[in-house]
């Protein structure tokens, strides 16, 4: 089955499955370096707008996303060919991390702002999160809400990592060549055609991201790659282009 598998799919599969292996021994050095850092953070790299979409939280984290790239992409790239398939998943792993980046840059600029606006000075906040020391959540409590803390924290020193923006794009274009195609997935008791499916999880993550909810998830970075995929499958198929193979 393995050897099935379109170039393009395969190559993806084994290189993150490569890089999740040399996480196993090398973890801090592989997060430090190739992890989505906020903007602002010392170990941010511009690299790592494509670099993330290979690293991985977990087993069950990467699992999940690499049975989605094989079970969507696959059937693409024998349409596409191997060359827009890349186009497609790398140009959607970037609008993810590039919506990620921008609202977190919100948020953030945000809370310091709240924070300025209550007495606490903006060089004092700025020294402390860039030389990697943790906020004292409870002195800046006294100033704001807990929660705008909480997240200016969390913001500054969490990572994005995963293959999940590029891999909605990957569902929406799936959605968009194979709109009756019945999925039957673990959360849903029965089959439920693509073209509802996908709009349903982007609708939950748009609501969990608005409510600014901390499940953990980049909910943004998936919204980023489902929007990537909407305007390049919209645009393509709009220019008769969706009928065009890169081999």
């Amino acid at each position: 089955m393995f050897q099935q598998l379109p170039d393009a799919v395969k190559g993806i599969l084994i290189a993150n499955i490569l890089i999740f292996v040399a996480t196993l021994t090398q973890g801090n050095l592989m997060y430090g370096l190739l992890s989505l850092w906020f903007i602002e953070n010392p170990n941010f790299g511009y690299w790592q707008f494509v670099s993330h979409m290979f690293m991985h939280g977990g087993f069950a984290h990467i699992l999940f996303n690499m049975y989605a790239l094989v079970a969507f992409g696959s059937p693409l790239e024998r349409v596409w060919g191997r060359d827009k398939f890349l186009f497609f998943y790398f140009s959607a792993g970037i609008g993810a991390a590039l919506l990620h980046t921008g609202v977190n840059y919100y948020y953030f600029n945000d809370a310091v702002n709240q924070l300025v606006a209550a007495g606490v000075s903006r060089f004092d906040l700025m020294e402390v999160l860039s030389s990697g020391k943790a906020l004292n959540i409870s002195y800046l409590g006294q100033y704001v809400p807990i929660e705008v803390a909480q997240q200016l924290q969390g913001t500054f020193f969490t990572p994005a990592v995963g293959a999940s923006g590029a891999v909605y794009g990957v569902l929406v274009a799936f959605a968009f060549m194979y709109s009756e195609a019945r999925l039957m997935l673990l959360f849903f008791p029965f089959p439920i055609k693509a073209k509802y499916f996908v709009p349903l999880i982007v609708m939950g993550d748009l609501y969990f991201g608005i409510t600014n909810q901390n499940t953990g998830v980049a909910h943004f970075a998936h919204i980023g790659g489902a929007l990537l995929g909407f305007i390049m499958m919209w645009y393509w198929r709009r220019n008769s282009f969706n009928n065009n193979r890169w081999d």
